[in-house]
């Protein structure tokens, strides 16, 4: 069908429009992708959402702008199945959260997040693209050196927070930036076992990022696979006899498991990392992502028992019982791991959301509550602390809602403005910045148009919350080098009214969206949440400030602000509001009036 709207000229199956209302995730259906993996597909295949099919799609056989008439003459876009059976994938704009239709269309950002898709080992299913022989030179790629990585480790960053690295940025910005390989060299730690938690998982590659030394220990990966998309990962595993598998229970329709956490258990302790990126090639490419990494964690001596080697931010508990929610007997051991050994240095917050319908007490314990929660006890009230904006950033959307007072200034902005124990700030006073990448970012990206692969926000949920679009600010990142660098990060923070102070800092699994933070029910008794998402939070008074608030770190990976005081943002601030030509990206129609950085085109279908 041919519409025309806000955001121009396009065309849609009909189905696309009905999907949309009640997933967030971005999977291609399964068939297709077990039709790949046996060479039964007529065109490249992608694992975790339809956005991103789109973009390996584009990558491969690219549309130069001079291509514009016969891309005029393409069919639309496949009609998309939805299916809350795993058997196929709803079209969703946001990458993370099920919520409702938007959340797995580009890498991960909402669709990548929430749904799952069946997973299929990118390089299995294009052997012979560019774009997956030029990734696969990653797995050649060296960590950094020694020492560069023992003084990351060991001094100049108290919050423990990272970027990872970026291929085609100045190397200055990737000073004091991570890859994966940096992540599991054995500079952190003799491994003994770990544990991968993930939404969109490319075994192969995953296990060549370990050293070679530790490509045999016991790996244990946590996913959120069903039916078919499972059976499709299992069979990539099934070369590597140390590999194991948790599917993570989804019980309610279009959750997704989004979390993305590393447990490493080494001969000297024990190290947690929590993290943004799929466990794919490109998301570690050319993306911005954040981390993060934990101290080691020493062993316990033998015999301690109870409440030992807990932090001032009940960390240790807090971990246990997200595992704890997974009621998964494969974790067992990952939970007695972490009970023997000592987690006190560990000085943020864990936010975790885990699928399921909670009241009374436990209504605190997820989600959107849980911020509020923490932010009341932890927080600092100030006079006029109303006038402190908002900022939300993240890489997928789901539905919102015909207006704001759904849910985004209602309930989640309600715990976005917490502080202390004072009454409720007035939040018509609280300005809400949310950054979400334009086109003109996405076309101008190192990846080019490709890039909104990852973004997977969807013309069908973007139509009906055309309102939500004044709120949103362009992506700029000229702070950390990483303009040109697609954000797949979440954060969210509230900095002062001059942006030079912030009351906290969250990076997070979680994007904009019901399925990731939770919405209530049942006249506020009840907070319902479809998926699994996780994340830690910054509060001064957790490294000992008593002021209330961090100071905006002036060079984002410049070693010369080490104090605690100096948090490292990373991206620019103000955030910048959408000018009058602006257009949020949109995944799932065609972008033909102007070249990406490769001159290409984006023609989705």
């Amino acid at each position: 069908m041919l519409q025309e709207g806000a955001h121009g000229k396009w065309t849609v199956s009909s189905s696309d429009e009905s999907t949309e209302e009640n997933s967030d995730s971005e999977k291609p259906s399964t068939s297709s992708l077990l039709g790949a993996a046996h060479g039964r597909t007529s065109g490249p295949q992608y694992p975790c959402s339809e956005a991103r099919k789109a973009a390996l799609k584009r990558k491969a056989s690219p549309l130069k702008l001079d291509d514009k008439k016969s891309a005029t003459e393409l069919p639309p876009p496949e009609k998309q199945r939805t299916s809350q059976e795993g058997s196929g994938w709803c079209l969703s704009s946001s990458d993370e959260e099920p919520e409702d239709q938007e959340k797995q269309a580009h890498k991960e950002t909402l669709k990548e997040e929430k749904p799952d898709e069946p997973k299929v080992h990118p390089l299995n299913l294009c052997k012979d693209d560019e774009l997956s022989l030029n990734l696969k030179k990653e797995d050649d790629e060296t960590p950094s050196e020694a020492q560069d990585t023992w003084d990351l480790l060991n001094g100049g960053n108290p919050f423990r927070f990272f970027l990872t690295k970026v291929k085609g940025i100045e190397p200055s910005h990737n000073s004091g930036a991570l890859h994966i390989k940096d992540i599991l060299s054995p500079l952190f730690g003799t491994l003994v076992s770990s544990a991968q938690f993930n939404y969109c998982i490319d075994v192969g590659w995953l296990v060549n990022q370990y050293p070679q030394e530790f490509r045999k220990k016991p790996l244990l990966i946590v996913h959120g696979e069903k039916r078919e998309s499972k059976a499709e990962l299992l069979a990539q595993g099934r070369p590597y006899e140390n590999i194991s598998f948790c599917q993570a229970k989804l019980d309610i329709a279009f959750g997704t498991h989004h979390t993305k956490m590393m447990i490493l258990l080494y001969e000297e302790g024990l190290r947690v990392v929590i993290h943004t990126s799929n466990l794919i090639a490109e998301d570690w490419h050319q993306k911005t992502q954040g981390m993060w990494l934990s101290p080691l964690y020493p062993r316990l001596p033998q015999g301690t028992t109870g409440s030992a080697g807990e932090s001032e931010t009940n960390f240790k508990s807090d971990l246990i019982s997200y595992l704890m929610a997974y009621n998964s007997p494969m974790l067992k051991e990952w939970i007695d791991a972490i009970k023997e050994h000592d987690l006190s240095e560990t000085r943020v917050y864990l936010l975790g959301s885990t699928p399921g319908r909670y009241q009374g007490s436990d209504k605190e314990k997820w989600g959107h509550l849980r911020l509020r929660k923490l932010l009341k006890k932890h927080a600092a009230s100030r006079p006029a602390q109303e006038s402190w904006p908002v900022v939300g950033q993240f890489s997928s959307i789901g539905s919102m809602g015909a207006d704001g007072s759904k849910w985004l200034c209602s309930e989640f902005q309600d715990s976005l403005v917490a502080a202390g124990s004072s009454v409720t700030n007035l939040k018509s006073d609280v300005p809400m910045h949310l950054v979400y990448p334009t086109v003109n970012n996405v076309r101008q990206s190192l990846e080019g148009y490709p890039a909104g692969g990852s973004l997977p926000y969807s013309i069908q949920t973007a139509q009906k919350q055309l309102w939500l679009h004044s709120y949103f600010h362009k992506w700029s990142a000229e702070i950390s080098g990483r303009s040109q660098a697609i954000p797949h990060i979440k954060t969210y923070m509230r900095p002062s009214p001059d942006f030079q102070k912030i009351a906290w800092f969250l990076v997070t699994s979680a994007n904009l969206s019901k399925a990731a933070w939770g919405a209530l029910e049942k006249n506020g008794t009840q907070l319902m949440i479809r998926s699994y998402e996780l994340g830690v939070l910054f509060l001064p008074s957790a490294f000992g400030l008593d002021k209330g608030y961090f100071h905006v770190r002036g060079r984002m990976l410049s070693q010369s602000s080490d104090s605690a005081a100096y948090f490292p943002v990373p991206y620019d601030l103000p955030p910048e509001p959408y000018g009058s030509k602006d257009q949020p990206w949109i995944w799932n129609i065609p972008y033909t009036n102007a070249p990406d950085t490769h001159g290409n085109m984006w023609v989705p279908s």
